[in-house]
Formats: C-alpha cells, structure tokens, sequence
C-alpha cells in the first residue's frame, strides 16, 4: 500500500514538472518584472539617472516634420566619458525593428558636468498606425548595451 502511495506521488511530481517546469524554465530576464525601473517619456521630460557612479542627462526635442516623418534630436549629458556613445531605437508599442542611432560628441555640456552627446534622427512609423511608442537604448559599443535603471520612450509621430 505505501509502495502504490509513493509511487503515485513520484508520477504526479513527475507530470507536474513535465507541464510546468518548461515554463518556470523558459522564464527570461524581459518577462520579469523589476519595479525598480522607471519609465521616462524622454520627448516632455529630462530623463536622469545614475548608474554605476556616473550620472547622466537625456532629453528629446522635435526638430521638425519631413516628407519621412517628425525629426528628433536627442542630447544626452554624462559624466562617464565613453568612447563612443550608440542610441538604439526599438519598438515598444509595435516592432518594427531595431534601428541603432549613432551619437555624436558635442563637446563639454554648458555647466562643465560632463560630455554632451548628440544625434538627429527620424523615427520610422507604421503607415496603419503612424504614432507609435519607441524605446530608446543606449549602448557604449555594438554589444555593450547599459543596464538603465530607467526606460527612455517616446510617442513618435508619422508623416503629417
């Protein structure tokens, strides 16, 4: 009797690990959620942040709107000096792919606090829906993508 109650229990262990265990096991980092990263609508606010020492400024402005769509620049301010500074725009209302966004160096920010990094750019847009929400990520290589304790996004606009 206690060998058919064990042997039972190892049945349903082994049939509950076989419909769950996958999905415990396919859990990625993306579909965790942190609360400790905060969104930023970069196009009407100053984004600020610190991460690992440096500090750091991002803003968006409207430039204008072109036959392709609204023209953005963006300008951020650190005091981390690196090398070279990449934006890469992705799609968070929609994807329409990964479009990376050279930076830049402008020079010493205004108030001497770090570097100035710029870039302009265009933000493609789906032609069912012309506005969509774009996430900006910022990496310091090809493969070196910052771990932003905030999420830069912005609502783009299509052509007018």
């Amino acid at each position: 009797m206690v060998r058919a109650f064990v042997a039972l229990i190892a049945i349903l262990c082994v049939v509950v690990l076989g419909v769950f265990g996958p999905r415990w096991l396919m859990l990625d980092a993306e579909s965790r959620t942190d609360k400790s990263i905060e969104n930023c609508d970069v196009l009407y606010d100053t984004c600020r942040w610190t991460q690992q020492g440096s500090h750091w400024d991002a803003h968006l402005v409207k430039e204008g709107v072109q036959e392709e769509g609204a023209e953005y620049r963006l300008s951020v301010k650190t005091n981390m000096a690196p090398k070279s500074l990449l934006a890469v725009l992705r799609g968070e209302s929609m994807y329409l792919g990964e479009y990376p966004v050279p930076m830049i160096r402008a020079g010493v920010a205004a108030d001497g606090s770090g570097e100035l990094w710029e870039a302009r750019f265009t933000a493609p847009f789906c032609t069912t829906d012309p506005e969509m929400t774009w996430r900006i990520d910022l990496q310091t290589g090809i493969d070196k993508k910052l771990d932003m304790p905030v999420t830069l996004t912005f609502e783009a606009e299509g052509r007018a």
